[in-house]
This record gives C-alpha cells, sequence and structure tokens, in this order.
C-alpha cells in the first residue's frame, strides 16, 4: 500500500475537464488537476458529484511563453515571497492566476520538481529555454545566501529593464520596416495592374514615349512575367538570410558589426547593449556573484556577438590578476566613460553601484535616441514614399502630358 500511495503521489499530474451534476441535478463544469481519471472521478464523488464527463484538456492551442511572462512570474513570485507567503504556495497561486495556460502548465511541472526535492535553481535549470543560466545562478546565489526573495526582486527589476530597452528597439525599427513593407506592396500593386493598363492606352498614341515611361513600363514587364519569382526569391532569400544570421557564427559576427556601425541606428543599438551589458553585471555582482563567473552570463545576455567575444577575452584576463577596467580597455567596445566609471567603481569598491549607473544613463540614452529617431524618421520616410509613388505616377502620366501639349 505504501508503495502504491508513493507512486500515486510521484505521478505527473494533468489537467483535466469534468462535467457532472450535484445532489440537486444542477449541472456543473469544471477543471481539476490530477494525476488520473480516476483521481478525478474519487475526489468529485467525496464532493457529492456524479460526474458524466472526463477528458483530458488539450494544451495544443496555447500560447507560446515569452520573455515577458517570465519577467512577469519573476516579480509576482518575488512580491509574494516579500510577502511571506511559502514558495510552494506562491507557484501555486501564480499559476492558477496566469491568463496563459502554457505558463501555468510550466510553474506547475517546476513545483511538482520542487516538491520531490529539488532545489529552486535545479529545477529552474530543467527548463533552459525559459530560464538561463544568468537566472538560474542568480537563484543559486540567493538560496545559498539564504536571501532569496531580495534576489528575485532584483532579477525582476532586471528583467524589466532589459525588456523595456528591447521593446524600445523594436519599436523603433518597427516603424520604418512596416512603411517599407507596404510601400513594396503598393510599388507591386501599381506594376502588375495599374501600369499595363496605362500601357493599353498607350498604345493608340502613335508616338514615342518618354523615357521614364519606358524605364517604368519595362519594370511593369519584368513583374508580369516573373512575379511569382520576385516574390517567392524575396521570401526564400529573407528566411534563408534569418535562418543564417541565427544558426551561422559568422554570418552573426558580420551582422552584429554592420548593425554597431549603420549611421542611423547603430549608436542606439551600441547604447542598448552596453546598457544590458552592465545592468548584467551590476545584478550578478551585487548578488555576491564573483566577478569571473558573473562574466560567464554577461556576454551572452549583451545581444552581441562583438559584445560576447569581448567579454571572454575580458573574463581571460581577469582570471589571470588584470584589472576589469585594464580588462575593458583592452577589449576596445566601451567609450570612455563607461570603462573611467568602472574604475571609479573598483577603486572605491563600490563596483556594482558604478555599473548600476552606467546602465541607468545609457538606458535613458536609449529612452532620447528613440524618441528622436521616431521624429527624424517620419519626414525620410514620407520623402522616400513620395519620390516612389510620385515618380511612378509622373512617368505614367508623362505621355498624357506630352499629348496635351500638342493639342
Amino acid at each position: 500500500m505504501a508503495t502504491g500511495a508513493t507512486k500515486t503521489a510521484g505521478a505527473k499530474e494533468l489537467v483535466y475537464i469534468w462535467e457532472g451534476k450535484d445532489k440537486a441535478g444542477k449541472i456543473l463544469k469544471g477543471e481539476l488537476r490530477a494525476g488520473s481519471e480516476t483521481i478525478v472521478n474519487v475526489t468529485l464523488r467525496r464532493q457529492g458529484i456524479l460526474v458524466t464527463k472526463v477528458k483530458k484538456k488539450s494544451f495544443s492551442s496555447s500560447k507560446k511563453i515569452t520573455d515577458k511572462d517570465i519577467a512577469l512570474f519573476t516579480r509576482q513570485l518575488a512580491t509574494m515571497m516579500k510577502a511571506g507567503v511559502p514558495l510552494l504556495q506562491s507557484f501555486d497561486i501564480v499559476g492558477k492566476g496566469h491568463s496563459n495556460p502554457s505558463v501555468s502548465k510550466l510553474l506547475q511541472d517546476i513545483k511538482t520538481d520542487i516538491e520531490t526535492g529539488s532545489s529552486l535553481n535545479q529545477a529552474f535549470r530543467k527548463y533552459p529555454l525559459y530560464f538561463d543560466s544568468l537566472f538560474c545562478n542568480l537563484v543559486a546565489a540567493g538560496e545559498q545566501a539564504g536571501i532569496l526573495e531580495s534576489l528575485l526582486d532584483r532579477l525582476a527589476t532586471y528583467k524589466e529593464k532589459t525588456q523595456a530597452i528591447k521593446g524600445k528597439i523594436k519599436s523603433a525599427l518597427f516603424y520604418p520596416i512596416s512603411i517599407l513593407v507596404v510601400a513594396f506592396v503598393v510599388t507591386s500593386v501599381i506594376m502588375i495592374w495599374v501600369v499595363p493598363a496605362f500601357k493599353e492606352v498607350f498604345k493608340s498614341f502613335g508616338a514615342d514615349l518618354p523615357a521614364p515611361t519606358l524605364f517604368v513600363m519595362a519594370i511593369s514587364d519584368f513583374f508580369v512575367q516573373y512575379w511569382y519569382m520576385i516574390f517567392g526569391g524575396l521570401f526564400a532569400s529573407l528566411y534563408l538570410f534569418f535562418q543564417s544570421w541565427k544558426r551561422s557564427a559568422k554570418v552573426q559576427r558580420v551582422m552584429d558589426k554592420l548593425l554597431l556601425q549603420a549611421p542611423i541606428f547603430g549608436p542606439v543599438i551600441r547604447k542598448a547593449t552596453i546598457a544590458r551589458w552592465t545592468r548584467t553585471l551590476a545584478t550578478m555582482f551585487a548578488a555576491g556573484v564573483p566577478l569571473v563567473e558573473s562574466l560567464d552570463s554577461v556576454g551572452g545576455a549583451s545581444g552581441n556577438i562583438l559584445y560576447t567575444e569581448a567579454t571572454k577575452k575580458i573574463q581571460t584576463e581577469v582570471s589571470t590578476g588584470t584589472s576589469l577596467t585594464n580588462s575593458m580597455v583592452g577589449s576596445g567596445v566601451f567609450p570612455n566613460m563607461v570603462t573611467q566609471m568602472v574604475a571609479i567603481g573598483e577603486e572605491s569598491g563600490a563596483l556594482d553601484q558604478m555599473l548600476g549607473k552606467v546602465a541607468d544613463f545609457y538606458e535613458a540614452e536609449v529612452d532620447e535616441a528613440v524618441e528622436s529617431l521616431s521624429s527624424l524618421m517620419e519626414p525620410l520616410i514620407m520623402a522616400i514614399l513620395g519620390v516612389l509613388i510620385g515618380g511612378l505616377v509622373v512617368a505614367m502620366y508623362l505621355p498624357i502630358f506630352k499629348l496635351g501639349a500638342v493639342v
């Protein structure tokens, strides 16, 4: 009997949807987390419910778990633990209250791991897709030092600030990219359907057409004849490019370098990268993680392969006794202001505070840069669209103007 009970307790719980009737004959519906349908039936029978249907809930249509979900979960868990709520109960409250079923299932699985004897950081390490080494290392440091709620609070703040920076960069890039996509679609529609209609009209003119009109008509003929190759080739090229960017270290290095050197967006991306780098190192160092170990997580968190490579070089030099300031200066990727602040932090013994101030400064710089970009991009994009669409319209109306002048 004892063996059977242990086996049931260790079974993986699933969510079941049930229907039944109470003693008055009223139809009831609900969800219950249990190890099997039998347990669902027994539990409901004890509550005086006659079960008519039980089925396992499918999570196939669940939403994907995003970084924003993990940041929200970290903040909620930190708040619960600071309020004195026990860890397992905190997981229950956060999991059941989450709008994304995938997050609820993930938290329930982590809770089950903790109940079977795993520490919190060991349970997180089983899901590296959602909890990176930085996250797990900070949780481990908090557990060892007995300040888990403080570390979770610091980690939640770090996640929120990182998400805010990523969101600002995405919003800065979204507007021009969306406008360019719309411009391409509009141009394609004009080339495939509008210009051929003008071409039929121009055939009856019996006169030589202006060079701009002939050029636009030649492009239109190409679009009409090879539209499937143009669209197919474009989508295939974009897919292959992004896959190469994701999987090839060489392509990543080239693209990350180009992004940092881009005339308009480069400075913003560089500031955002430095903000993430300094924020990550400040968070790790303040948590009591040794500097060399902290640098393990910092490079990957920067989001740029050039900074990842520079961090590995810095880590090697620091482990052999070189100061962090000299190592950062030698890497050649940090501005003078950053290295000077780090030097002051090392001399005063307040490195985490100085790194935090650098992160605050660059996050504010990113905010200002994104606002400036928005005001700069609008007239620039309108000018490009005006030249593109206006040029097409003028090219197609030139023969009509010429004909009107002759008449």
